[in-house]
């Protein structure tokens, strides 16, 4: 793999006192081509803007993929990835359902490695921070006729980021909407496509603009059962039952923290159940005080406390006294426990950068 470093780093010119999220990026990123049917060899590349068609097929038809990802800096200043391959291998996934050519995982992952390793100075250190990564794949013919691309661009680019909702662990509060639809069945809402979140933009907006952080998506057929919330997948405490709505819908993104977090639970030895939700039953449980917690999962914000659900305008779901939870509390620092290198991880999940 072709490498060009940067001349000059942008290292002194982070505040990572003041990271937010998504405002600084890493001195390089990684590009790989696909023409003539095949994957060209990578470089790793200046971070820098690139020259696009205004008849580019992505600007136009949404023909695009990515993945969310984090190092992480541990207090013995090892820089660690989460699960990785799961990411690469659910990129690939996303790939096969929006007709874009799939990426060797093994070699995709030692380019990944390669340049976390050239940028690893940008990895913050405080807990809740860490060094996002995203890869993303987008279609790159110049042409405006609806069809599936012949040529696509792979990228990877870094930023040092804390924690999406804060570096202290607070809840938020979400709005659940019967007007408004993420997905489908038969749609793309098991894939991590770009157009998913465009279209995602306008309910969200509305749910600020009720005084609320996020949107809580239910199903597009009854608008009955709980999908999923905003940029997270979501889980209630019910009667100390861990519970998530399942996947076998095919409208919700199978999350790698989910996945963790319900496997830490299960470890654990939490009740845990996977099954449709319906929102009058969350109503219930609020109703006769059998609902404790609710919590999003996500690798932005990895716990995300809820402490309000808002619905059918004026109307709230109060829970925990809109404080964090024991369970999303614990959860919080097991998972973080393992991402840090402060707990061991027994379970393989971590990929030290050397």
């Amino acid at each position: 793999m072709k490498v060009m470093k940067i001349a000059k780093s942008k290292l002194p010119t982070v505040d990572f006192n003041n990271l937010g999220f998504g405002k600084y990026y890493g001195d390089h990123m990684l590009v790989k081509i696909y023409e003539n049917g095949v994957w060209k060899e990578s470089e790793i590349v200046p971070f820098g803007d690139m020259l696009l068609s205004p008849a580019n097929i992505t600007l136009h038809y949404s023909q695009s993929i990515f993945e969310g990802m984090k190092a992480f800096r541990g207090e013995d200043g090892v820089v660690r990835l989460f699960r990785p391959e799961k990411n690469i291998t659910r990129l690939n996934f996303s790939a096969e359902r929006m007709c874009i050519p799939q990426l060797d995982e093994k070699e995709t992952l030692k380019e990944l490695m390669e340049l976390i390793s050239l940028d690893k100075a940008f990895t913050p250190s405080h807990l809740g921070s860490s060094l996002y990564i995203r890869p993303f794949i987008f279609a790159a013919d110049p042409a405006l006729g609806v069809k599936v691309s012949d040529t696509y661009r792979f990228m990877i680019i870094t930023t040092p980021v804390d924690a999406y909702y804060g570096r202290k662990l607070q809840t938020l509060s979400i709005y659940a909407t019967k007007e408004f639809t993420r997905a489908a069945l038969g749609g793309t809402g098991h894939v991590k496509a770009a157009a998913n979140y465009s279209q995602s933009l306008y309910a969200a907006k509305k749910a600020l603009d009720k005084g609320y952080k996020q949107i809580m998506w239910l199903d597009g057929q009854e608008h009955k059962y709980v999908d999923e919330v905003g940029v997270m997948n979501i889980m209630f405490v019910i009667n100390d039952t861990l519970i998530t709505p399942t996947l076998d819908q095919g409208t919700i993104l199978a999350g790698i923290t989910r996945e963790s977090v319900l496997f830490l639970a299960r470890e654990m030895g939490w009740r845990v159940e996977e099954r449709r939700i319906a929102f009058q039953e969350i109503l219930d449980a609020s109703k006769n005080g059998s609902l404790q917690e609710c919590f999003g999962t996500g690798t932005a914000a990895t716990i995300a406390p809820v402490g309000r659900i808002g619905y059918d305008d004026g109307k709230d779901i109060i829970l925990n006294n809109n404080e964090v939870g024991p369970y999303a509390k614990k959860i919080y620092e097991q998972l973080l426990g393992i991402q840090y290198g402060k707990i061991e991880d027994k379970y393989g999940w971590t990929v030290e950068i050397k």
